[in-house]
């Protein structure tokens, strides 16, 4: 009992010491480990951990039911010490978060920043609406393995703004080490939202990101892209998400500031040398504005689609109605015994003028021994076999009408004339000419299946990713005018192609019926057909038609996922139809001597290849520029010298010498007027505007390459057809109503098209984030952007562009080719 009683002064004097020292570490700002201190929100504790004294704080609170409560914890140490970090722990009731500070993040080229304040939101404890209020307790533990004191601060604040309310906007701050992050819960009767994000600064570069209600909360710069859909943002972001991708029906919107800009355009910090640690506190700070407001519902998609359908369909609709006044006239005609060539219903007969002077087996499109070249008519079996027979049954090759030498220099001659007309250019047998064009029509099927369907199954690749991994920064939308539709991002891009592929078709079936009322009229060998205006070939239309479709079909894959990779897609089409253009303007004139198929689209691969290697190379590479120059005005020289001696003047190694030899005795030995001044002319023009554009590349180096490329093929196609026009009024045509509606149609939707199409929304030459600076709200229906109406737009502009091509000439029927003149 003695010894007992000794003991007890003895422990009741520990037990006080131990809690004299329990009150003097409160007091300091913590409880030893093992033995929390309570904590208060809102009040700042300031103290010192080292190896040997670690401070654990209890933070207490009740949750009321349904409401969803958020706690951040700032920390801050003055210690630059890396050896040495303040480490904190915070435990929740369902997770654990922890950091150090210093807090690092590594930059390009392993640099390093370190921030000494961090403060970091904890994931919130879930509603309970089915219980009453419960008590939740947050323990915050620091810590060293320092055999010194750090100093450290530390405050717990409860959040009041954390839930964002739709159209509202909600103002704050973060940077690399203070990420911020919000909740979001669908109304009732939203099913999809667009989160628009704003700054007034471009840098400090950031993250937008949209998370599942899931702890952790992934808001650091080295893992918010692990879970979740983002796209980085220097001054605008916007993302679409859509109420069934959450079955929560609730999301958190996570705001996370990089340490360097490179990743949004900018550069490093020249400040920053090496490997060397450097402190930012303040420097990248960025305020931010976000507001979520309701993206368009289901309805407006309908009627987007009936939109899209229904403008095209009503071209189906006028084509329908010109077709019924053209019956209309043919009838009225054949009542009044005045038929029309163009109607093909003309038969030969004796009543007609040309049956007279044109011997039996005159060639096709020579009338008589006065208008073939050089006293010579070429036999042909035009009049022998049915003169409509145009089936592939019969396989003739040029070569079996063409191989004689007299016939070779009977071209030199003819076609070296000062006057030419059309029947000394459409002297070689109708059926083998027209099977000549008839295989841009079939090599331009098999190009398309052969190209569409390996781009078809990459941007299908590309959607997925985007759709697995989230990140948004892979393709180039107009984020604030991009509604998904199933797996697809943006819809509405892909939907208003629908244009091309519906007026493609429809001239397709304009020039089929314009095929078989000429096939009519060949069999029932009508002389307005044979021997009287234009010869009609429609190969060239048909690859027309084909390649308007696929532009439609390439520009829908595109935009799938616009980027720098698929880029070609969208163009490759736009240069053979620019090219297309051109040769069956070409052709219509000179149809014995245009280019042929294989020939004609190889030339179009080479152009996709430089097209694709300006975009690699073209940006900083003088030296590319150099060797492009040089290409333009070399190929420029020789289609110039091709279309001066009609296709006479050969092009091979002795090229340069007779080239010499021209210049020399035209122009220095005797300096003379050229001999075909219209020609001359246009190829004056042409070759300056031409070198200017390879001047201008060359000085300027234009980033955007493949539209640099596509101006030079339409500005050599809009002065090829100004010049056409002109000189078939100057030779006293006639534009008949059709052709010249087409013509004001065309100028002035391609005006409007050309308007809409430099509204620049987006840019794959710049980083995602500069791209999506460009970005705009929709501005047709609630649902297409700017680049939507180019493609409404340009579509139909393509459309009226073929139909002026395919009845510029329709006044000449009845006209003797003897006398059409060829320029």
């Amino acid at each position: 009992m003695a010894g007992g009683a000794a003991l007890a002064p003895g422990a009741l004097l520990c037990a006080l010491l131990w809690a004299a020292a329990a009150a003097a570490a409160a007091a300091a700002g913590g409880g030893p480990a093992g033995s929390p201190a309570s904590g208060a929100f809102g009040r700042v504790y300031r103290g010192a951990v080292n190896i040997s004294a670690e401070r654990v704080y209890a933070f207490a609170y009740s949750s009321e039911p349904g409401q969803v409560d958020a706690v951040r914890v700032y920390v801050n140490s003055s210690s630059e010490n890396l050896q040495y970090p303040v480490l904190f722990v915070v435990r929740q009731q369902k997770g654990v978060l922890s950091w150090q500070v210093p807090l690092i993040f590594r930059g390009l080229y392993q640099r390093t920043y370190n921030y000494q304040e961090v403060s970091r939101t904890l994931c919130p404890s879930e509603p309970t609406p089915e219980t009453g209020p419960s008590d939740q307790v947050i323990f915050v533990d620091v810590a060293s393995m320092a055999p010194f004191n750090i100093a450290y601060e530390l405050l717990v604040t409860r959040l009041e703004n954390f839930q964002l309310e739709t159209n509202k906007a909600f103002n704050f701050t973060a940077s690399p080490s203070q990420p911020q992050y919000f909740l979001y819960k669908f109304a009732q009767d939203v099913d999809s939202v667009i989160i628009k994000v704003v700054s007034d600064a471009v840098y400090p570069c950031s993250v937008v990101s949209v998370q599942d209600i899931v702890c952790p909360v992934y808001d650091l710069d080295h893992n918010v892209e692990f879970n979740g859909v983002y796209q980085s943002m220097t001054k605008q972001a916007a993302i679409t998400v859509q109420r069934k991708d959450f079955p929560g029906e609730q999301f958190f919107v996570v705001f996370v500031i990089k340490p360097e800009d490179y990743a949004c355009g900018g550069s490093v910090p020249s400040s920053i040398h090496g490997n060397v640690n450097r402190t930012w506190n303040l420097q990248r700070t960025k305020n931010l504005q976000v507001t979520i407001v309701p993206s368009i519902k289901k309805s407006v998609y309908i009627q987007a689609m009936f939109f899209s359908f229904l403008s095209f369909l009503s071209f189906y609709l006028g084509s329908v109605v010109v077709a019924f006044v053209h019956y209309i006239r043919v009838r009225r005609k054949a009542s009044a015994g005045r038929l029309s060539p163009e109607d093909g219903s003309g038969i030969m007969t004796s009543s007609h003028p040309i049956t007279a002077s044109t011997p039996e087996g005159s060639s096709y499109g020579a009338i008589d021994e006065s208008s073939s070249s050089g006293g010579r008519q070429l036999s042909s079996p035009e009049r022998g076999p049915p003169a409509g027979s145009d089936t592939d049954s019969s396989v003739e090759e040029e070569s079996d009408f063409d191989t004689m030498p007299e016939i070779e220099s009977d071209k030199n001659v003819v076609r070296t004339k000062v006057f030419l007309y059309l029947s000394d250019l459409s002297r070689k047998d109708r059926r083998i000419v027209s099977k000549k064009y008839k295989i841009y029509f079939w090599n331009i099927i098999t190009i398309a299946v052969f190209y569409a369907l390996p781009v078809i199954q990459l941007v299908i690749t590309y959607q997925t990713v985007v759709n697995v991994t989230g990140n948004q920064d892979i393709c180039y939308y107009n984020f604030l005018c991009a509604h998904p539709l199933g797996v697809l991002s943006a819809f509405n891009n892909i939907l208003s192609n629908v244009g091309h592929m519906l007026l493609g078709f429809l001239f397709l079936l304009i020039v089929l019926r314009r095929d078989i009322l000429h096939r009519r009229a060949m069999e029932m060998k009508d002389v307005y057909t044979l021997d009287y205006g234009i010869p009609k070939h429609f190969g060239l239309f048909y690859a027309m038609g084909i390649a308007l479709m696929m532009e439609g079909v390439l520009s829908a894959c595109y935009h799938v996922c616009p980027n720098y990779s698929n880029f070609q897609f969208d163009t490759s089409f736009m240069y053979m139809i620019a090219g297309l253009c051109m040769l069956k303007l070409y052709q219509t004139r000179h149809p014995d001597i245009n280019a042929s198929a294989y020939s004609a689209y190889a030339s179009f691969a080479v152009v996709i290849c430089l097209a694709v290697l300006g975009v690699v190379f073209g940006k900083n590479d003088m030296w590319f520029w150099i060797i492009f120059s040089m290409i333009h005005v070399l190929a420029s020289l020789a289609l110039s010298t091709q279309i001066y001696y009609m296709g006479r003047f050969k092009i091979d190694l002795g090229i340069f010498r007779r080239a010499a030899m021209v210049l020399y005795t035209d122009c220095i030995q005797q300096c003379s007027r050229p001999m075909y001044m219209d020609r001359m002319v246009l190829l004056i023009v042409g070759n300056l505007v031409n070198w200017s554009f390879a001047i201008f590349g060359l000085v300027y180096r234009p980033r955007d390459f493949a539209s640099y490329i596509l101006g030079i093929f339409i500005c050599n196609l809009l002065l090829y057809l100004a010049f056409y026009i002109i000189m078939k009024l100057r030779s006293s045509e006639k534009l008949l109503p059709i052709p010249l509606f087409c013509i004001v149609a065309t100028a002035v939707v391609w005006a409007a098209a050309l308007y809409f199409f430099f509204q620049t929304l987006s840019s794959w030459e710049e980083t995602p984030a500069e791209s999506r600076e460009k970005n705009r709200p929709c501005i047709l229906l609630g649902f297409f952007d700017d680049h939507d109406v180019w493609h409404f737009l340009s579509a139909a502009a393509l459309f009226f562009s073929f139909l002026v091509l395919l009845t510029l000439d329709d006044d000449l029927d009845a006209v003797r080719r003897d006398k059409i003149p060829v320029f």
